[in-house]
């Protein structure tokens, strides 16, 4: 999660559609997978690997950000959670990097860095921002390089020494939504300061958009097609 939109949605972050969304497609996307220890790069808060442990039968995590002013370490479900600025090797068996490798030049040098870290037969499950036709004052705001097809960013995957698995787009149901809204910035206030999508929602309206994503979990793996973001889990061999 990144720390600029947690800042920005405060106390709703753990209830905001699209985070509780995601956090579905993850589930999803790493069900079946034997995981013991995650590692969660570019973490932020932890709420991606909290919500796993609580979820999973994962038994402990470690997330790494260069944001944090110190490492320090916590419990989750009465399970470990450690919080690090960097890390040289790792024990994980599940590598989560949630919109992460968009924020950096070398998308392909960061993946292949924690390949490096982890053993064979570990899982990465990776989510990015799709479509560069979708590009906004939103992504300039969160420091973003780029946005990804999905046959894009499984091939900086490849490339980082990763075999792919499995890879879908997500929010294809308020793709359009999304399309027309930044269109219309983009004709209405071409120079306006550049600043995050992310807005608080009334519980009536996030619950809607809740329900409508939530609802896409369940066909998600059949979407080559398109939507915000793309998912995709590949594995070390």
């Amino acid at each position: 999660m990144d720390l600029k939109e947690e800042h920005l949605l405060g106390d709703q972050v753990n209830s905001h559609w699209y985070y509780q969304a995601k956090l579905d497609a993850l589930t999803a996307m790493v069900k079946g997978v034997p995981a013991t220890e995650i590692l969660d790069i570019g973490a932020g808060s932890g709420y991606f690997s909290k919500a796993l442990l609580t979820r999973t039968a994962a038994t402990r995590a470690t997330c790494v950000d260069l944001g944090y002013p110190a490492d320090r370490d916590e419990t989750v479900a009465g399970k470990p959670i450690a919080f690090r600025t960097s890390l040289d090797r790792s024990a994980a068996d599940l590598v989560l990097m949630m919109d992460v490798i968009e924020h950096v030049e070398d998308d392909v040098g960061l993946v292949a860095d924690y390949v490096g870290k982890v053993a064979a037969g570990t899982r990465f499950v990776v989510t990015v921002p799709a479509f560069m036709w979708l590009w906004s004052g939103h992504d300039v705001f969160l420091e973003h390089y780029r946005r990804y097809t999905l046959a894009g960013i499984e091939a900086v995957l490849a490339k980082a020494g990763l075999t792919i698995e499995k890879g879908a787009y997500f929010y294809g149901a308020v793709l359009p939504l999304v399309a027309g809204v930044r269109l219309a910035k983009q004709l209405t206030a071409p120079n306006a300061a550049p600043e995050s999508d992310m807005r608080r929602y009334s519980p009536l309206v996030n619950s809607l958009l809740y329900g409508v994503c939530k609802a896409e979990v369940a066909v998600m793996g059949l979407n080559r097609l398109g939507g915000t973001s793309a998912l995709v889990r590949a594995v070390k061999r």
